[in-house]
């Protein structure tokens, strides 16, 4: 017996046959789908591990320089030098659609476009390791929003690789398997009563021979009686 309850009828056969189509053909391009999902986010993750490690190696670089500056300047002078920034930024994030994802696209806009316009202070009173921290920083921080970007893009494709896969495998092990095997059982059910109906035939046209038979015989053996009673 199937999991599921259907009626043995030839409309329920055509209609299932019709279902099980459908999710033959979902069930390839989902996982054609997942196949490709895969494939980009591990194109992602590898870029994700490239990008931090550069970030992370860069960052360090500029603990180093702010720890030199510190070390020249007093914490008092570095704290006045970067009280008010000079340069403003405008963050802007637009969407991607990658195999039906939508990934975040962030775009970074500064006030004006001189990278001299960064530094929030006069050169005089300050140290040239304060200002490649601050340089360094300013670059730095491009490649984190990079990195923000994809970190996100794959954490989102990793949620659709898994809704994806968890879509293959209830095609796959419920649907299918259950639709075939409703298949089978109303094929089996039809062809029982195919058979069954053809036994009734059958029998009813063996009934309907043998009643002519009888009739002829009936007629044979009245003809014989009455030519009988003529001759004598």
């Amino acid at each position: 017996m199937p999991n599921i309850t259907v009626s043995p009828t030839r409309m329920e056969l055509t209609r299932l046959k019709g279902k099980l189509r459908t999710a033959q053909r979902g069930h390839k391009l989902l996982k054609d789908k997942r196949d490709e999902l895969m494939k980009q986010f591990l194109d992602t993750v590898r870029e994700v591990r490239a990008l931090r490690k550069e970030v992370e190696e860069e960052l360090m670089a500029v603990h180093g320089s702010f720890t030199v500056a510190s070390a020249l300047m007093s914490s008092a002078a570095i704290e006045q030098a970067l009280m008010y920034p000079k340069q403003s930024v405008e963050l802007g994030m637009t969407t991607q659609n990658i195999m039906s994802v939508n990934v975040p696209v962030y775009e970074f806009h500064t006030k004006t476009k001189s990278d001299a316009d960064i530094y929030p202070y006069g050169f005089a009173a300050t140290s040239g390791e304060l200002d490649a921290a601050v340089d360094a920083l300013g670059k730095v921080f491009q490649k984190l929003l990079k990195l923000a970007q994809i970190e996100k893009a794959a954490q989102l494709m990793a949620e659709e690789i898994e809704k994806t896969r968890r879509r293959v495998n209830a095609l796959e092990y419920v649907m299918i398997p259950n639709t075939q095997e409703a298949i089978r059982y109303i094929t089996m059910k039809l062809d029982e009563n195919d058979r069954a109906t053809t036994t009734r035939l059958m029998k009813v046209k063996d009934m309907i021979l043998k009643e002519a038979i009888d009739d002829r015989r009936a007629k044979n053996a009245e003809a014989l009686a009455n030519a009988g009673s003529v001759q004598t």
